[in-house]
């Protein structure tokens, strides 16, 4: 597992604008039926990944404008919660999310957005301009990496017991990390 330096590991120096997967209307990443983005690039390289295939840059496919107007139509179905942010590295692809996420704000303002992340709260108040811009976008944030040593499978929505998932408007209010409040345990 790698452990980034404030700022060393920066969207624009790894990104490829590529993603892995994109699912809709599924109801494992998150809380409600979500539509899920799978980016591709991590440098976290977690021990016991289960996504191991999304941690090269260069997966996948390119995310287009075909994809983006898919995702925005799912997303304006009656029935969909949100958006989950997922891959790979979430923050270390602003260049593409950051776009999408805006829109969703714009024309979708109701629908939640999730993302996973390997950085913690606290390493990400310390990052760059774009990671921030991308975090407070955000409804729920479920951060830190996956540690084999903490797995816990009757978690909700995270694997390892070091993962906290954060609710990110309260949060940034708090300037502090607080927890989610639907958290079961």
């Amino acid at each position: 597992m790698r452990n980034p330096s404030p700022q060393e590991w920066k969207s624009e120096d790894w990104s490829q604008g590529k993603i892995l997967d994109y699912k809709a209307f599924n109801f494992v990443d998150g809380e409600g039926v979500r539509c899920s983005l799978y980016v591709s690039g991590c440098l976290f390289h977690c021990k016991g990944c289960y996504n191991r295939a999304s941690w090269s840059f260069g997966a996948g496919i390119p995310y287009t404008q075909e994809l983006e107007e898919q995702i925005l139509e799912d997303l304006a179905q009656t029935y969909v919660q949100g958006l989950t942010l997922l891959g790979g590295e979430p923050f270390l692809n602003t260049g593409t999310l950051l776009p999408l996420v805006q829109k969703i704000r714009q024309k979708l303002p109701t629908k939640d957005i999730w993302s996973w992340t390997g950085y913690t709260w606290e390493e990400l108040m310390m990052e760059t301009a774009d990671k921030r811009e991308l975090l407070e976008q955000l409804d729920i944030l479920v951060d830190g990496r996956y540690d084999a040593t903490k797995r816990d499978l009757s978690l909700q929505f995270r694997g390892s017991s070091n993962q906290r998932i954060i609710d990110v408007p309260k949060s940034l209010q708090a300037n502090q990390a607080i927890l989610w409040g639907k958290l079961k345990h």
